[in-house]
């Protein structure tokens, strides 16, 4: 443990699943067990280049209830905060990272009388624990993973231990060929469906489930932020005294962090709430999955880590 409940993590393997995909496995850096994690839980590592300092959250797809080790899968993408290139570039086995003791913001329901996973690309990796949990507690499950054609081979290696515990599906035609509402209707009575992937794809969950008459509560999806860019803009901190320029390809939590303010935050993908701050002037760009639509059209929270300014100025309690 290092200060304020942050993990000294190492890592132990670093495996190359396909050009773009990297499983990284890390182990406790003194020695040790990691606390226990929960199915769907995440983490965020702390990654210093240089005099930069990223954050970033990642899906475990380690066992749920594995101490030994956390393992991630993480995709590098071309649009991104940088994190994702840092870990696949300069990120080695044997590095001391720092991370975030585990959190959980996407569960398993203990009432479903079934559970209907559905992942798109990346958004597999919280599943790779659902899928885990439900085996060992025996629960009925069905899993959707959309893909693209190269990648399919890689979802199926790691979708193949739990072929015998959960229907698996691989779709390859994209979503105009993968019949949701179809799926969506044909669930028994108790089945709670979760989503993970691309903001198109969750919304089209959520969206076609209440549609179809689903309960709001039976509807999960797990959001780690969409796109970040934007035009730049000045964000005054009114408590801090300060004046900080939010970049284009940056957020305003990054920056504000950069200025030396700390912001409670969990999640860092406009899912968790812990960074709702005070808005006093300026116009908000909402990209959070937190505030209720009535919220965000009072305007007068925003999400640090996903949201930004539409004008060039903003004015926060902060």
């Amino acid at each position: 443990m290092t200060a304020a409940g942050t993990l000294s993590v190492r890592v132990r393997e670093i495996t190359e699943l396909a050009p773009t995909l990297k499983r990284f496995t890390f182990e406790p850096a003194h020695g040790g067990e990691f606390p226990t994690a929960p199915a769907g839980g995440h983490v965020m590592l702390t990654l210093r280049d240089g005099g930069r300092v990223m954050k970033n959250a990642y899906s475990l797809v380690s066992a749920p209830g594995q101490r030994t080790r956390y393992e991630i899968i993480v995709r590098k993408v071309a649009q991104s905060r940088g994190g994702s290139a840092f870990l696949h570039a300069k990120v080695a086995t044997g590095d001391v990272l720092d991370m975030a003791m585990p959190s959980c913001l996407f569960s398993l329901a203990s009432t479903a009388k079934k559970h209907l996973l559905i992942g798109g690309g990346i958004g597999i990796t919280p599943m790779l624990s659902f899928l885990g949990e439900l085996k060992a507690r025996g629960g009925r499950c069905e899993m959707h993973q959309l893909s693209s054609m190269d990648e399919a081979p890689v979802f199926d290696r790691l979708l193949a231990p739990f072929g015998d515990d959960a229907e698996i599906h691989i779709h390859t035609g994209g979503r105009a060929a993968f019949d949701l509402a179809g799926l969506l209707a044909r669930q028994p009575l108790g089945t709670h469906v979760y989503v993970c992937g691309p903001h198109a794809l969750m919304d089209a969950v959520t969206s076609t489930a209440l549609a179809l008459g689903w309960p709001a509560g039976k509807v999960h999806k797990e959001s780690f932020g969409g796109a970040i860019g934007g035009l730049p803009f000045k964000a005054v901190l009114k408590r801090s005294g300060l004046e900080v320029e939010v970049k284009e390809n940056e957020t305003l939590l990054d920056a504000i962090e950069a200025a030396g303010v700390a912001a409670s935050c969990l999640c860092r993908g406009g899912a968790c709430g812990q960074c709702a701050t005070a808005v006093e002037e300026g116009e908000v760009d909402h990209r959070d999955d937190f505030l209720s639509a009535e919220e965000k059209a009072a305007g007068k929270l925003i999400m640090l880590c996903v949201s930004r300014a539409r004008g060039p100025r903003l004015v926060l309690d902060l």
